[in-house]
């Protein structure tokens, strides 16, 4: 299982889940979000800079154990 990280999920030459990829890690959108597709993660943890618009400020955790991935986003409190 590999995890594969590029900023725009469209630019995605390849097919994840025929390479191997075990998560998909993307970021431009900024907005934090997290599903399964056809046994891949695909996985935005968000921005944890500047808030942009009313998007929350987050970060993401991926856990890789024994051959299996899965993400947790944290939401940073922000004063």
């Amino acid at each position: 299982m590999s995890i594969y990280v590029l900023h725009i999920r469209e630019d995605l030459d390849l097919n994840p889940q025929a390479a191997g990829v075990g998560a998909l890690v993307f970021g431009h959108s900024h907005m934090p979000e997290q599903e399964v597709k056809r046994g891949v993660l695909y996985f935005n943890p968000g921005s944890a800079g500047p808030r942009r618009v009313k998007l929350p400020v987050s970060v993401g955790r991926l856990i890789v154990e024994r051959g299996t991935v899965w993400g947790e986003i944290v939401e940073l409190k922000v004063e």
